[in-house]
This record gives C-alpha cells, sequence and structure tokens, in this order.
C-alpha cells in the first residue's frame, strides 16, 4: 500500500489541542478565580470562542507539519526554497496573480449577498467571520503572493490563469482557468458552511454538565455525539481554511465530474434542504433507537457504544486528514487511519449511523406507507453517498496513480473492502474483482 501524504500524527495534534481548549473553555471561571480574578462570567461556550479553538487547533498542526513533518521541503508543493528569484522578476507574475485573486473574492463576495441563505440563522456568524477578515485578507494577499512567487517552481498557476484573462495582456490556458473556478467555488461555498456550524456544537459541549448524564444512556450518547461531531467539524474547517502550498496542503484539482458535484451539493444547504430535507425526508413519524429500546436498559448501553463507536470512526476519518480535509479535492493520497481499512470510512460510518438512530422501518403510527417511504429515502440517501464515493475515486485514479496502487491493495487486503468485494462478487459472478471507477 502506498504510504500516506498526510501524518496521522498531524490530526492527533490537533485533536490534543482541541481537547485541551475545550478543557479550558469548561473550567474557565475556575481558572480565573485561582489566579484571583473575577470568575462569574461564565464558561468560555460563545461563537468566538469556538472560532479560537478552531484557530488553535489548526496553528498547532500546522506547526507540527512544518516543524516536525517537513511538509514544506517536499516537491509536491512545487516550491524551491534554494532558488528565491528576485522580487523585480516576479512582480509582473504577482501583480496578473493578485488581480485573479481579487476579483475571485468580490466574485465570493457577490454570491453571498445574493444568497438569501447567507443573511438567515447560523450563517449569520460565517457572514460576520468573513465580513471582518476581507480588509486583512487584501492587505496580507499582497506580500504572501510576491513572497512566495519568489520560490515557487512554476509561479504561472491557476489564479495567474485567471489573472492573466481578465487583464488580456497574456495568453491564459482555459483549463487552469476552469480548475481555478473550482478551487474557489470549493472554498467559498464549503468554507462558509463550516464557519457556521462551529458554534452551536461547541457551546452544548462546553456546556454539558456530563457527570450529571453519566447514568442516562440517551442523554450522554446525545453528549458524546456532539463532542465527536465537534472534532470532525473543528479539524474539517481547518482544512479547508488551510490550503497554502508551503504546508502542502493546497488544493491540486477540483473534481471535474459532474455527477460528483452534484452527488456532493445535494448533502449540503441550500440545497440539502430540498433534497434530503423535503424530498428524501426519511423521519416521517419514526420515533429513533432511544424509543424502540427504552424499554430494555442493557441493550440501550449496548446500542449507545454501536453508536459511539460509528460516530468516532467518523471523526477519526477527518481528523486523519489533518489539514487536508475538504470535499470535492485531490490534495494527495490518505491510507492511513480508518483508510486503512475502508476507502470511504467516513460515507460508511455515517449512513451506518442514520440507520442505526432514525430506524426509518418502525414508525409510531404503525403507517405501512410510512414505513416504506422512510425506509426507501433512506437507502436513496445512502446511495447518494455510494454515488460521492465513485465520483470521488474517478477523480482520485485520475490525478493520481498511487491513489491506483491504494485503490487496487484495499480490493484485495482492505478488511472492509476486500470483504464487500468479495460478496459482491457471489451476488454478481460477472462482476469484476476489482472496481472499476465511475466515469
Amino acid at each position: 500500500m502506498p504510504k500516506s501524504d498526510v501524518s496521522g500524527w498531524v490530526g492527533a495534534v490537533g485533536l490534543l489541542t482541541l481537547v485541551g481548549y475545550i478543557l479550558f473553555a469548561r473550567n474557565f471561571p475556575a481558572v480565573v478565580e485561582a489566579f484571583g480574578f473575577d470568575g462569574s462570567r461564565g464558561r468560555l461556550s460563545g461563537p468566538y470562542s469556538a472560532l479560537l479553538a478552531m484557530a488553535l487547533t489548526g496553528v498547532a498542526m500546522a506547526a507540527w507539519s512544518v516543524l516536525v513533518d517537513k511538509v514544506h521541503r517536499r516537491p509536491t508543493t512545487g516550491i524551491d526554497w534554494s532558488r528565491r528569484k528576485p522580487v523585480t522578476e516576479t512582480l509582473d507574475v504577482s501583480i496578473t496573480k493578485l488581480a485573479g485573486l481579487w476579483v475571485t473574492w468580490f466574485a465570493i463576495g457577490a454570491f453571498y449577498c445574493l444568497g438569501r441563505w447567507y443573511w438567515d440563522g447560523q450563517y449569520l456568524f460565517a457572514m460576520e467571520v468573513l465580513g471582518a477578515a476581507v480588509v486583512p485578507l487584501l492587505v496580507l494577499s499582497v506580500p504572501y503572493v510576491v513572497w512566495l512567487d519568489r520560490v515557487l517552481v512554476n509561479p504561472r498557476d491557476h489564479a495567474w490563469h485567471f489573472g492573466a484573462m481578465l487583464i488580456g495582456r497574456e495568453s491564459y490556458d482555459g483549463e487552469q482557468v476552469r480548475k481555478h473556478a473550482r478551487t474557489w467555488f470549493i472554498k467559498g461555498f464549503f468554507g462558509a458552511f463550516m464557519i457556521s456550524i462551529l458554534p452551536p456544537g461547541f457551546a452544548s459541549v462546553v456546556e454539558t454538565d456530563f457527570a450529571a448524564i453519566a447514568a442516562d444512556p440517551v442523554r450522554l450518547g446525545t453528549a458524546l455525539f456532539e463532542l465527536l461531531f465537534v472534532i470532525d467539524v473543528q479539524i474539517g474547517t481547518v482544512g479547508y481554511l488551510l490550503t497554502m502550498r508551503p504546508l502542502d496542503a493546497q488544493i491540486r484539482s477540483g473534481n471535474p465530474f459532474l455527477a460528483g458535484w452534484l452527488a456532493a451539493l445535494a448533502c449540503y444547504p441550500p440545497f440539502s434542504w430540498g433534497v434530503l430535507g423535503n424530498i428524501l425526508a426519511y423521519e416521517t413519524n419514526t420515533a429513533g433507537w432511544a424509543y424502540w429500546l427504552g424499554d430494555w436498559q442493557a441493550l440501550l448501553w449496548v446500542w449507545l457504544t454501536w453508536l459511539v463507536f460509528l460516530t468516532a470512526v467518523y471523526a477519526w476519518a477527518t481528523m486523519a486528514f489533518g489539514i487536508r480535509f475538504s470535499n470535492l479535492t485531490y490534495r494527495g493520497v490518505l491510507t492511513n487511519g480508518p483508510y486503512r481499512f475502508t476507502r470511504h470510512p467516513a460515507y460508511l460510518s455515517k449512513n451506518l449511523f442514520w440507520w442505526s438512530t432514525v430506524m426509518p422501518f418502525l414508525v409510531t403510527g404503525g403507517s405501512l406507507t410510512d414505513m416504506v417511504r422512510n425506509t426507501v429515502f433512506l437507502a436513496v440517501v445512502s446511495g447518494i453517498y455510494y454515488w460521492r464515493a465513485r465520483t470521488e475515486e474517478a477523480h482520485l485514479l485520475l490525478e493520481d496513480e498511487r491513489y491506483g496502487a491504494y485503490h487496487a491493495w484495499m480490493q484485495e487486503h482492505g478488511a472492509v473492502t476486500s470483504r464487500l468485494a468479495r460478496v459482491l462478487v457471489r451476488i454478481d459472478p460477472r462482476r469484476p474483482v476489482r472496481l472499476q471507477p465511475a466515469e
């Protein structure tokens, strides 16, 4: 199996940093009182505390990546630190690139302004944060781009090609412009979503009294699910924000397949509100695991263990990416963590979690129609995630032959993947042992 481009320690450092800050936030009143200050303000559970947790987590993972893993020295960054070109030699390239970046950011801002959903509910916090970041980003982009272009082997990247198209002074590559558009749409669309969901879960984890609910498997389960989802969201948000070449975390390509975009976007607001929330609503008259297993206390604890395991795998799958997590992108090959057992641990665990918590085949009203609809619709949702997985594999197989080697190795040796492949072959003997990527 090919070596992973991401060290398992990056995510571990992020997890330790995040948990450390959560403990600090929970015990903040006692901490300040120990230093003789007023601790009556309560725990640090506000939205900006959640943002600070994400920032500290990102800094810790980036520091480990540079200081220990030395990712900035990898040839895949496209950087040659030993050959610093004079500013006069690269300044024209930098100016063109900055023009492309600034127009791109303006277009993303216009998209936010036009999208009504960005100015209501949870998205308001994301808009506040991104609005405050506009001026610092514009100012800091100048020295960053000028500095980086001096050491880039090929500074004329996709941002430069977009800038060249806008300025019209030099020839540009249309495919590079499309690559630029895909890259920044992914950053803009998913970045805002991730920032918007930082505060609620973080506040719940910081404020929950775990001692008071330790004997109740349902309430304890809810709290543990929330904690694991916070780990997923915090580290995932870092991944969307730290797409930087010196960290070898740049987006090398966005998924070029329309099917991949349709499958992914269907799972996120605002599209998911119509698709998953209405058309494929699978929770009509359902009561969930706590209701149906409520008369069997021992079974509740067993089921809770199963659900926590699934959620932990889901969080682990995100953590394994370190600072490279994002949808619809190729940012290197990941082969460690839960990806040693299955190529899609997050999708597998997430869907098993939904089936195990919702139990769509059981409804409170006894309606056979609701039972059938719920079960079919959740099966369709699982099918969408299978569709996503296939298009993601097609993208990675197209970009990196090492992913092809990983794909083949998992097909033969992956603890989950190889067994699934053998089951599929028994069902359909004509099916090839090695699954082919979706077109």
